[in-house]
């Protein structure tokens, strides 16, 4: 069986000889405050759908400066259970960064001094080696960082890339980068960041307490939870909210590692959808569910024109029951043109026989 700390002592001697001469870049940090590690520290990991910058307004390319601390943080997984996640800005997912094509980004990464592991980030949206995760492997209390110019637009997923790449991914390590086109995109009243992952866990689904990660179960692909933004049920309990008639966008990412997604939101169809993000291609329209490859994401815009609650799932259903639902909570007047649930019948009613 796999131990994590003979794990952390080769992965630390494994990239040793990486981190010499590796070349590094001290930036200016700016694009949003980062959590520092004792801020992050309060238990709670999980990311806000609300929590993403407005969208960009200029027109011309400027040099955006990206700052991330790798902290690795115990947070609540469920309820009555912790686990002790790996994190980009003490949440999970990362922060949603968001850039337009021609931008110069200068990224740093500060790994926590308390970090037990190295971390590095590898932006799939980066021409470069490695995404940058070679410039930024760094060990506890350094900085890394590197330059790169947002060549091609769309959104992408960024994670650590640390081996084992997938353990550091699993334990929460991903975020979305988004490249906006050089008209930006089209105006919507809300817009949401949701990230599906999986956690392997040592003990059995439920479990209460500290959790310990399983790099056995991690190995065999078999998660003990799915989830959106780092907990079980954590948009079921924070859910997305909307009023009828408004327009929604949702930017999706699966960070993983394993498990392909079949996005779906019950109750509505994506009026405009983007697979694999690929948002300078014309959309696909009226579509019930999007496929989502780990590493990987999508976008989708609908209007909600009833009011309800609307549930978020990956449709491999059986994974609600390991943490994987989320609400986009509408309200407004009913709207019994498009959707009247049925009037039960009067017993006492005179049926006429």
């Amino acid at each position: 069986m796999f131990k994590k700390s003979l794990f952390v002592q080769a992965s630390i001697a494994a990239f040793g000889a990486a981190l010499i001469g590796a070349p590094a870049l001290a930036q200016d940090h700016a694009h949003a405050a980062p959590a520092s590690a004792a801020a992050a520290k309060t238990g709670d990991v999980v990311r806000d759908a609300t929590d993403l910058p407005a969208p960009i307004a200029r027109r011309s390319p400027e040099t955006v400066r990206v700052h991330l601390d790798t902290v690795e943080v115990t947070g609540q997984l469920d309820d009555g259970t912790s686990y002790h996640y790996w994190t980009f800005n003490g949440k999970v997912p990362g922060p949603f960064v968001r850039v337009r094509v021609g931008d110069t980004v200068e990224v740093t990464m500060k790994n926590a001094a308390d970090s037990v592991m190295m971390h590095n980030v590898d932006f799939h949206a980066v021409t470069g080696p490695g995404g940058g995760a070679v410039a930024t492997m760094a060990g506890p209390g350094e900085t890394k960082g590197f330059t790169f110019k947002a060549l091609n637009p769309g959104l992408y997923v960024y994670h650590c890339a640390t081996p084992m790449v997938a353990s550091h991914i699993a334990n929460g390590m991903y975020g979305l980068i988004l490249v906006e086109p050089e008209e930006g995109l089209s105006k919507v009243d809300h817009e949401f960041y949701v990230m599906q992952g999986e956690i392997y866990t040592e003990e059995a689904h439920g479990t209460k307490g500290e959790l310990t990660e399983s790099l056995d179960k991690l190995l065999a692909e078999t998660p003990e939870y799915y989830v959106f933004n780092g907990a079980a049920d954590a948009l079921a309990k924070r859910p997305l909210k909307a009023k009828v008639g408004e327009s929604v966008r949702i930017f999706f990412g699966v960070g993983g590692p394993n498990k392909t997604s079949s996005f779906h939101v019950i109750g509505e169809i994506f009026d405009r959808a983007y697979p694999l993000a690929s948002i300078t291609s014309a959309p696909m329209t009226d579509v019930q569910t999007m496929t989502v490859p780990p590493g990987g994401a999508a976008m989708a815009e609908f209007k909600v024109d009833v009011p309800g609650n609307f549930v978020l799932v990956d449709h491999a259903l059986s994974r609600m029951e390991r943490g994987l639902k989320g609400l986009l909570v509408v309200e407004g007047a009913q709207q019994p043109a498009l959707f009247q649930p049925a009037q039960p019948l009067d017993p006492n009613a005179n049926t006429g026989h």
